[in-house]
């Protein structure tokens, strides 16, 4: 079993407060996606699926279902992984959530990612929600979900 360090849960808690003040302060839609190294970089986002370059569908990516319930159809620029941002798509194809995927180990190693929610910047977050897990395809290491909702709990309730 996997034990997290009460450091690591500061840091986490952290994240979550700047990635929330990052997204209700912003007022353009200018995007920055995480790259190697914790820096960023511009890039468009799009409101209606799919997002074209340099987002690609994570199912083509990593053996996962093209719809993940509760998550939507999720597109990321692999240059960006693990951390994305990974832009979720409901079934109608409009974006309904912007996550990132934080390492354990990065946190404990006390690894900058500056700028993390600015891809929601000028965006409308109505919700921000933070999940540990323990690893998936592609993000095999324990790590945070850092999840900016774009809908309501209720209509991210029904996307399950």
């Amino acid at each position: 079993m996997y034990k997290t360090k009460p450091l690591t849960l500061f840091v986490v808690a952290a994240f979550f407060v700047t990635a929330l003040a990052v997204s209700l302060m912003a007022s353009t839609y200018t995007a920055h996606s995480a790259t190697p190294g914790g820096r960023h970089g511009k890039m468009n986002i799009s409101m209606t699926a799919p997002p074209g370059a340099p987002f690609e569908k994570v199912s083509k990516l990593v053996q996962l279902p093209d719809y993940l319930p509760g998550m939507g159809t999720l597109y990321v620029d692999p240059k960006t992984l693990p951390v994305g941002p990974f832009l979720g798509y409901n079934h109608e194809g409009k974006l309904v959530n912007i996550t990132y995927m934080v390492p354990v180990e990065d946190l404990e190693s006390h690894k900058a990612f500056t700028n993390l929610g600015a891809s929601v910047a000028g965006l409308r977050v109505d919700h921000t929600e933070l999940q540990y897990n323990p690893g998936h395809p592609g993000v095999e290491k324990p790590h945070y979900h850092i999840t900016e909702w774009l809908i309501s709990e209720a209509a991210e309730t029904a996307m399950k």
